[in-house]
Formats: structure tokens, C-alpha cells, sequence
């Protein structure tokens, strides 16, 4: 049979086709999510042993993990640009290698040598690559989602929370066994960086592209600079920087809190951090279900309140049980904010980088911010109750909520862009 005399492809063949590359993508970015969340787990798991390894006050601890956030923080302005310039693949394996360096480097000062600057510059290197893997893995994910057609970035913030349950269930067993914090995070980093340069492979190649309106370095500062001056992406900014305070300050203090104001043993501190991000996973998952049925804005109002309630169990429990229970809680609360945040600052593709970006950098000011403030605090009040903080500022963030509200602009599936899109259930 010639060319000319074969039967037309079947649209469902050529829809299916279109789909492998994306669901070998989204496989891609879930690996780099685990990955990522795998080392930053890995670290906070081994908090109290670099604090006791470094003879640290907690206002002392509160000013190292600030050389972390600050790493992050001044990645985030230019993360959206790097990634644009190189492609989210290149750019989320060149973050992988700095956070990959700056666990060994930290590792080795705290854990071998017990040298303070050291520590801090390991710190800032690993957080200035968190940052750039961070957004870049928020825009190929963001992508994804759009080719899709329905609600998966959470989904992928749930592998992130994977990696985190077996980041601190290798901490808490490490701490138990008592293998020393240079040779954890070391054997750890390997495994980081070989993963996502192996995970990064499948990404798609679109990704990373630059925005409609001009591929030329101007065009993308053009680009970022416009999303600044978005009312409603600064909102969904202001409105993640609360989430990412609730979810980062349980990343920074949990396993020092319930170890100081519980009497738990390290591996135990580890353990309850564990419980915060099986919290996190659960929430994580279920919820692009949620979201899909029944909409951002009715979800979040009640994960927030959720998580507010978790954290004051979590303190004023009194009962170790009780809060522990509240730790889940709070976990199951948070789980949403950070992801969904970025995926209604990507609702519309055009520019849909430059506000992941924007979003991005005012979310992470509360990783900046939020570690000394509660070191200085918890110096006063005790490190537990000064995770109060968290409910306090949880409870005005609900009126910012209704600034997720859906677009009606979102890109339709992959292969089936000129067809109305099915209704999500």
C-alpha cells in the first residue's frame, strides 16, 4: 500500500501522541520535586545536631538558617530569568549541583570541623540553589499543568512532601544510630545530583522558552518588570508569604520545638517533623481532587483555617499525643497554599514565568524573614510558643484568599486546544 492509499490517523491516536512527552515530563518534574525535597528535609532533620555540634543559642540557630533564606531569596529575582535563558531543565540541574555543594560544605563545617562561617556560607549556597530549582521547577510544573488541562501542581508539591517524609525518616534513623551530619549530608547530595540530572532529561523542551512579545533579554526584564506592578499577582504573593511563613517556620523549628518544649530526644524532634510532612503529602494529594470539584477558593479557606488550629494544638496541647495530632493538622493545612498560589499566578501563559517568579520572591521573603524572627522570639517567649506566630498571621490571610479565584484563560490539554474543555468532577 502506498503512502497515499494509508487511512488517516485517528484523532485519538494523534491526541495520545501529543500527551507521552507531557506525561513523561510531569514524571520528570515529580522526581525533581522528590529530589529537592529530599535534601531540604535531609538538613532541617539534622537541625538539632548542627546546633549542638556549634553550641547554638536559638537566636544564634535563627541567624544561620538566615544565611540559608538569604541564599534563596537572592536567587528568586533572576531564577524566572535564568530559567527563561536556559531552559528549565539546565536551570534545575545547575540548582541541584548548588545544593548538592553547599550540603557537603555545610555538613563537613558543622559536623567535622564545627566551624560556624563555614556552615553559613554552605548554608547560603545550598539556599541560593534551593531558590533557582525552585522556580524553575515551579514554571516546568506550571507548564505541565496548562498541557494537562486540570489541577496536578500540587500533585507535584506532594512529591516534594515525599522526598521530605523520607528526608526525615533517614534524619531521625541517622540521628539514632548516630552517623555523623558531614557523612549524611554528603551520601545525600550524591544521590540529589545524579537524580535530577536524570530526572531533568524528560522536561519539556518549550519550557524555559521566552514570553510571547519577544525572545531578547529585554523583552524578558520587560516581562518581569510588568508582573510587579500586578495587583493581583502581588496579592497571590502576599497571600503565599503567609503560607510559606506557616509551612517554613514548622521547616525551621518544629523538631527544635518539641525538643526543647516537649523534652523529646532528637531522633524523636525528627520524628514529629515527620509527621508535619506526611501531613503535608496527604494534603497535597487529595487536594487537586478537592480543587478540581469544588474550586481554589472554598479549599484553601478551609485548609487555612486548618492549619491555624494545628499549630495552636501543636503548642498549647500540653499533651505530647494531642500535639502531635496538631502537627498533622497543621501539616494537612499548609499543604496547599505555596502550590496553588503559583498555579493561579500561571492561570494565562503569556508571562505566565515572570509572575511564577514574582510570586516566588515575595513567598520566600518569608524564609528570609521568618527564621530570626522566631529565634529572637523563641530566645524570650521559648522556641515553641513562639510558633504562635503562625496562627496570628494565618487568620487576616483568609481574606486574601478570594484573589485565587480561577481565570477563565487557562490553556486547554495538549492535542485539544481548539475543543471546550470537559468539566473537571
Amino acid at each position: 500500500m502506498s503512502s497515499t492509499d494509508a487511512p488517516p490517523a485517528r484523532p485519538g491516536a494523534d491526541r495520545a501522541g501529543a500527551q507521552r512527552p507531557v506525561l513523561a515530563a510531569r514524571n520528570g518534574v515529580a522526581a525533581v520535586f522528590a529530589l529537592n525535597g529530599l535534601a531540604v528535609a535531609t538538613w532541617f532533620a539534622r537541625v538539632p545536631a548542627v546546633r549542638e555540634a556549634l553550641d547554638l543559642s536559638a537566636g544564634g540557630l535563627g541567624l544561620l538558617l538566615l544565611s540559608m533564606s538569604l541564599g534563596a531569596l537572592l536567587a528568586m529575582p533572576t531564577a524566572g530569568l535564568v530559567t527563561q535563558r536556559l531552559g528549565a531543565a539546565r536551570a534545575v540541574v545547575l540548582g541541584a549541583a548548588l545544593v548538592a555543594g553547599g550540603m557537603i560544605v555545610a555538613g563537613t563545617s558543622a559536623g567535622l570541623a564545627g566551624f560556624l562561617p563555614g556552615a553559613a556560607v554552605g548554608l547560603f549556597v545550598f539556599g541560593y540553589g534551593a531558590g533557582t530549582c525552585d522556580v524553575a521547577m515551579n514554571i516546568e510544573g506550571t507548564t505541565v499543568e496548562r498541557r494537562l488541562g486540570r489541577t496536578i501542581l500540587p500533585r507535584f508539591h506532594a512529591a516534594w512532601s515525599l522526598g521530605s517524609v523520607a528526608g526525615a525518616g533517614l534524619g531521625a534513623g541517622a540521628a539514632r544510630v548516630g552517623v555523623p551530619v558531614a557523612v549524611h549530608l554528603s551520601v545525600l547530595a550524591a544521590v540529589v545530583i545524579v537524580g535530577t540530572l536524570l530526572g531533568a532529561r524528560s522536561f519539556l523542551p518549550e519550557a524555559g522558552d521566552a514570553p510571547a512579545g519577544g525572545g531578547t533579554a529585554a523583552a524578558r526584564r520587560a516581562s518581569l518588570l510588568a508582573a510587579w506592578r500586578e495587583p493581583r499577582t502581588l496579592l497571590i504573593g502576599l497571600l503565599v508569604l503567609v503560607m510559606a511563613f506557616a509551612e517554613g517556620s514548622a521547616n525551621d523549628w518544629l523538631a527544635v520545638a518539641f525538643v526543647d518544649g516537649y523534652g523529646l530526644s532528637e531522633a524523636a524532634g525528627a520524628a514529629v517533623f515527620g509527621v508535619f510532612v506526611v501531613g503535608m503529602t496527604i494534603g497535597r494529594t487529595a487536594g487537586t481532587v478537592a480543587i478540581d470539584r469544588w474550586g481554589r477558593v472554598p479549599v484553601l479557606l478551609g485548609t487555612t483555617l486548618l492549619a491555624g488550629v494545628g499549630a495552636c494544638l501543636a503548642v498549647l496541647a500540653g499533651s505530647g499525643l494531642v500535639a502531635i495530632f496538631g502537627v498533622a493538622l497543621w501539616g494537612l493545612g499548609a499543604s496547599l497554599g505555596f502550590p496553588v498560589g503559583l498555579s493561579a499566578a500561571a492561570d494565562e501563559e503569556d508571562g505566565a514565568p515572570a509572575r511564577v517568579s514574582v510570586v516566588g520572591v515575595i513567598g520566600y521573603t518569608a524564609f528570609l524573614g521568618g527564621p530570626p524572627l522566631l529565634g529572637l522570639l523563641g530566645d524570650h517567649v521559648g522556641t515553641l510558643r513562639a510558633l504562635l506566630a503562625v496562627p496570628l498571621l494565618l487568620v487576616p490571610a483568609l481574606a486574601l484568599v478570594p484573589v485565587l479565584r480561577e481565570s477563565s484563560r487557562r490553556v486547554t490539554p495538549a492535542g485539544a486546544r481548539d475543543r471546550p474543555r470537559a468539566p473537571q468532577g
